[in-house]
């Protein structure tokens, strides 16, 4: 039978094991698990390289002859930028955190010393490095129909971290779900929010061609502007302004997103 100095040892131990590791070691610690769950969930990434391919394929046969009568219009370049959205949105370790919640796990994490914004940055850190290694792909498939960059090296970097930071700010919606309803259907419906994003914009033609109520809703359509700067990336050169305006509209659906997804790790969290 354990004596008292044994016990008093066990009980120290144990306060020491269960003392906070600090913001910056319990946001590695869920990025890391989150990263090593990517290569266990293949449908997650599969999905994300076939599909932007077959759009861009079927987009650009179907399309390619008729956008010929638009001046200046290099329809093949004017479509990459919607090939990494569809790439990058959507990506996300929400259904993780959907059966972290279902068999109990993030209970426990929740009631112990994480850090509980940890939880979910840890999680967007891991997804930014997924969905800007998704963006290598389509770069590669532009080399390959035959589009440039002008604006060179920088511009493809910037390219890759603009689809980036839109894939990593969507993902909030995602998690705001999965964390208000530890629901997996839930979840896999959420990507149908980026439809109203992506096809009430300047998905098929510029913004010059279009008319009526679609070009009025384009104008408030914050991915107008994302595909926008992306495009000038491609096309156009840098244009300060039209960058700036992509990206404020990317930040400003990242005002939203990840204010919802904080707000129901707040909700979800009280609740234990």
């Amino acid at each position: 039978m354990p004596g008292p100095d044994s016990t008093l040892i066990a009980s120290e131990v144990n306060r020491i094991l269960a003392r906070r590791g600090g913001f910056l070691s319990d946001t590695s610690s869920v990025a890391e698990r989150a990263l090593r769950s990517i290569t266990r969930d293949p449908e997650v990434t599969i999905p994300a390289l076939v599909i932007p391919v077959f759009m861009y394929v079927m987009t650009v046969g179907a399309l390619n002859d008729v956008a010929e009568d638009i001046p200046g219009l290099n329809y093949k370049a004017f479509q990459i930028p919607v090939a990494v959205l569809f790439a990058v949105t959507g990506i996300s370790r929400a259904m993780v955190v959907v059966t972290d919640i279902q068999t109990g796990y993030f209970d426990r994490l929740v009631i112990s010393p994480v850090n509980r914004l940890a939880l979910l940055l840890g999680l967007l850190i891991a997804d930014f490095a997924l969905v800007i290694a998704l963006t290598v792909p389509v770069v590669i498939m532009a080399f390959i129909v035959g589009v440039g960059f002008v604006t060179g090296v920088p511009g493809i970097l910037a390219f890759m971290f603009m689809s980036g930071l839109w894939g990593l700010i969507f993902a909030g919606f995602p998690y705001a779900i999965a964390l208000k309803t530890g629901n997996p259907a839930a979840v896999n419906i959420s990507f149908l929010l980026f439809f109203p994003f992506l096809f009430m914009t300047t998905l098929f033609v510029p913004r010059e061609a279009m008319t009526g109520w679609l070009g009025a809703a384009a104008d408030f359509n914050p991915v107008t502007h994302l595909l926008a700067a992306l495009r000038s990336l491609i096309s156009d050169g840098w244009e300060p302004y039209t960058l700036v305006k992509g990206l404020g509209a990317t930040l400003g659906v990242g005002v939203v997103s990840i204010g919802m997804s904080l707000a129901a790790l707040k909700g979800r969290a009280t609740r234990k």
